[in-house]
């Protein structure tokens, strides 16, 4: 117990002076007179690392977040010290610590302008109601300073002002002030100065966040136990911050092509004549469509892994004839297995013991949709391996591709808390620990052993997870949507809001469901919905089911037309989708940019919600009022062609965009090579004969990536892959494209149709490869289209 009372203030405690340091290799250890310890690791030139202990000892080192993979290695390192602080210098950053009270400031290594400084700095207080600490972090908030992240938030992109929870809560029909909700995202990054930071506290523990909100100048995190222990990510782009903590986390592999396609689901789709009646009036109507998703009541009485013999007799042969007609099966698992010792996963499990517990030695026990439930402790290795082994029938002799899990936060009904009592107990891979400690993991714990089995049965093909509950680390096993949403235009703002933000968290693949889950849209805002959800990661439209249809013919033919018009556009731009994913699992760049991340130079972009980048070239802003005939946006830095007029327009202002109902604002970055497939009702119907490839004229040059593979399966991993690098250089009386090839997958067209966009002359010559070529021989039409061989390396159009 500390008796020194300068070292306590408002019931807080404090380090005092450092009185020990030791190096060992890039871990360095401060030692304070009052037994703390302050352990500062250098992953890499831009990452620090900050783990605190107040009882002179550190707990096991684990994380379910950090991807072990995750880079590691700095250039340079060196420490030395004056009389009043030690220093840290990297190759980008400077860190003070102070000995007189372990606090730290950082600063950029190379124009040494400060970057981040604690205010108090570590501090803690002894709670008897937890017992054990609270620990807590603040610090000083920069002039102009701006705060991005936090996961699922439905709050505004900028976090100053405000203060968040973060406790994974099911929060049905949740509104835009709603906090906690279904994620735990830890991780914000701030911006000042044009310099940006994150800082992700890695604590499974109920976490609080304050971005001045209770002080002006301060923003500070804690948390209801565990450590002090917090990732410095130093940018100074934004983009690398964002893309260094995705490193950290981890990406996804490469999902299969289907799984970005358009997927219908409701609450619930039942008897199989049902589920055939909508899948043959997509194909009937020709809007695109590649899953067909079951609720609940596929199952017997609520009991996963099992089918309802009176609504779906025979489900082997139903999934096998939606396959042939090109809808992939996607069902839902949910946490909760129903007691009842005549159903074999239940008796499984209680007779190896997998089910949580509570502390005092009882199962815990909750009511979920079958009723009376025992919970798996998805924290244990053999669990998640039990868990994994249970698809087997499902997808390896069913046929099932895709695996929803839904109410893991963990949801428990007609409890106050909507979740498992404190005491229950986890292993925690063998760090044993209350509910406390692993409520905000065990979504992600039961998403990661789901994704598991569905790679193990499903091989050779890909897996696809989608889940509602995560934490950081998450999206390497699984996608996700936003939870139970509302039919609404306030909700169609959130949606937006919660996918940039997800995107800004590591989380790109992410959608909402469409149209909203709660209530009934019109056909107005299910039109303006499908509208942007064409253009997020995940696009599904999913209903509550209760109160009228909500697929795409359920409202008239004029919002029918309007639904299956962006459904295409979404079809036609798959493989522009799959790049920005590939540049997401590889480069760990998000497929979704605020515009404060695309350009953080341009102050009028650190507040903007409603616009932003889908890939790197695409601007999209919905329409999120209703009766508009367009609205007013603004358009970034640079020159911009609106995607409809092809009108070229510059940027670092706000227009007025024109949008009737079957219209939203999409403007196309100039100098972009856009790929596009022909549109097609399911992933994988057609054989791509030939590529489209819109090219937008640009003074100056643009790159732009094409990457392709089999769409599926793991050859991809052996170098069968193309990557495409386009260079485009214009000027007033040339345009020049060059390819860049990589990889050896061979893709089944073998033409590129280019349409040039924007020419500001008349193209009088055209060389493939240096040598001219007759223009009829490239079918050049006068319209500026020209057929060319994909193998062409330099393409140069002349006036």
């Amino acid at each position: 117990m500390i008796l020194n009372t300068e070292l306590e203030y408002k019931g807080n405690l404090f380090p005092a002076d450092i009185t020990d340091y030791k190096k060992d290799v890039d871990v360095l250890h401060f030692s304070t007179s009052n037994n703390i310890i302050l352990q500062l690791t250098v992953l890499r030139d831009s990452l620090l690392r900050f783990r605190y202990t107040t009882v002179g000892k550190f707990d096991n080192d684990f994380s379910y977040a950090i991807n072990e993979d995750a880079s590691r290695g700095y250039n340079h390192l060196e420490i030395t010290d004056d009389d009043k602080k030690y220093i840290v210098t990297t190759s980008k950053l400077i860190c003070h610590i102070h000995k007189a009270d372990l606090r730290k400031s950082i600063f950029d290594a190379k124009d040494h302008t400060l970057i981040c400084e604690d205010e108090l700095g570590f501090h803690w207080e002894e709670s008897y109601e937890l017992g054990g600490d609270i620990v807590k972090m603040s610090k000083a908030a920069q002039n102009g300073e701006s705060y991005y992240g936090l996961g699922d938030k439905p709050q505004h992109i900028n976090l100053k002002g405000r203060r968040f929870e973060n406790w994974a809560t099911d929060s049905y029909a949740f509104g835009k002030d709603t906090d906690p909700i279904y994620k735990a995202i830890p991780f914000y990054t701030g911006l000042h100065h044009g310099k940006s930071y994150g800082i992700f506290f890695d604590n499974t523990f109920k976490t609080f966040f304050d971005f001045c909100q209770e002080r002006r100048n301060v923003t500070s995190f804690w948390a209801q136990g565990g450590e002090m222990n917090y990732y410095f990510i130093y940018g100074p782009k934004m983009q690398d911050v964002v893309t260094s903590y995705t490193d950290l986390t981890g990406t996804p592999e490469l999902p299969p092509l289907w799984a970005l396609g358009y997927h219908q689901c409701k609450w619930s789709y039942y008897p199989e004549s049902n589920v055939k009646e909508i899948t043959n009036k997509f194909r009937e109507l020709k809007i695109p469509c590649d899953a067909i998703y079951l609720d609940i009541d596929y199952m017997e009485g609520f009991r996963c892994f099992t089918w309802s013999k009176d609504h779906f007799p025979e489900p082997k042969r139903m999934v096998k004839e939606l396959a042939d007609d090109g809808f992939k099966t996607v069902v839902i698992i949910d946490p909760g297995i129903k007691i009842d010792n005549a159903y074999s996963v239940f008796k499984e499990g209680l007779d190896k013991d997998y089910f949580c517990k509570r502390a005092d030695g009882p199962y815990m026990k909750g009511k979920v949709w079958p009723g009376e439930c025992y919970f798996p402790d998805f924290t244990r290795p053999e669990v998640r391996e039990w868990w994994a082994g249970l698809f087997k029938e499902l997808v390896e002799d069913i046929g099932v591709k895709g695996v929803w899990n839904d109410m893991n936060e963990p949801a428990v009904m007609d409890v106050p808390g909507k979740t498992f009592p404190a005491d229950v107990r986890h292993d925690y891979d063998g760090n044993p620990c209350s509910h406390q400690k692993a409520h905000n993991i065990y979504g992600m714990q039961m998403a990661r052993a789901t994704y598991h089995g569905l790679k193990r049965f499903n091989y050779p093909k890909r897996p696809f997870v989608i889940t509602r509950s995560a934490y950081s680390g998450t999206q390497r096993y699984t996608s996700t949507w936003m939870g139970d949403n509302v039919a609404s235009w306030e909700h169609l703002q959130i949606a937006n809001i919660q996918a940039q933000r997800l995107a800004l968290s590591g989380f790109s693949f992410a959608g909402s469901d469409i149209g909203g889950f709660a209530e009934q849209p019109n056909g107005e805002l299910y039109a303006r919905w499908i509208q942007l959800g064409a253009f997020h990661p995940f696009c599904r439209t999913h209903s509550s089911g209760d109160h009228g249809d909500q697929e795409p013919w359920a409202f008239d033919e004029e919002i029918t037309n309007v639904v299956r018009k962006f459904i295409e556009i979404r079809y036609e731009l798959l493989p522009y989708l799959y790049t920005a994913f590939y540049q997401y699992a590889h480069d760990n760049v998000p497929m979704l940019k605020s515009l404060v991340l695309f350009d953080q130079e341009d102050s009028q972009t650190h507040y903007r919600t409603d616009e932003f980048i889908c890939g790197n070239q695409l601007l999209i802003c919905p329409i999120n009022e209703p009766n508009s005939q367009g609205r007013r946006m603004y358009i970034p830095k640079g020159e911009w062609y609106n995607f409809w007029t092809k009108e070229l327009v510059s940027g670092g202002k706000e227009a007025w965009v024109e949008a009737d109902l079957d219209s939203m604002p999409i403007f196309v970055k100039a100098g972009a090579i856009i790929p596009k497939y022909p549109v097609q009702q399911y992933v994988g119907e057609k054989d791509i004969e030939e590529l489209t490839l819109d090219v937008y004229y640009k003074n100056g040059k643009e790159d732009s990536e094409l990457y392709e593979d089999a769409n599926d399966g793991y050859d991809y991993t052996k170098g069968r892959y193309s990557l495409k690098k386009f260079n485009l250089a214009g000027t007033d009386d040339k345009l020049i494209i060059r390819i860049h090839k990589r990889g050896k997958y061979m893709t089944s067209y073998s033409t590129f149709k280019i349409n040039l966009f924007g020419l500001p002359f008349k193209v009088a010559s055209i060389k493939v490869d240096n040598e001219y070529v007759d223009l009829k021989d490239v079918k050049f039409n006068g319209a500026n289209t020209l057929v060319i061989s994909k193998e062409f390396t330099n393409l140069q159009i002349k006036a």
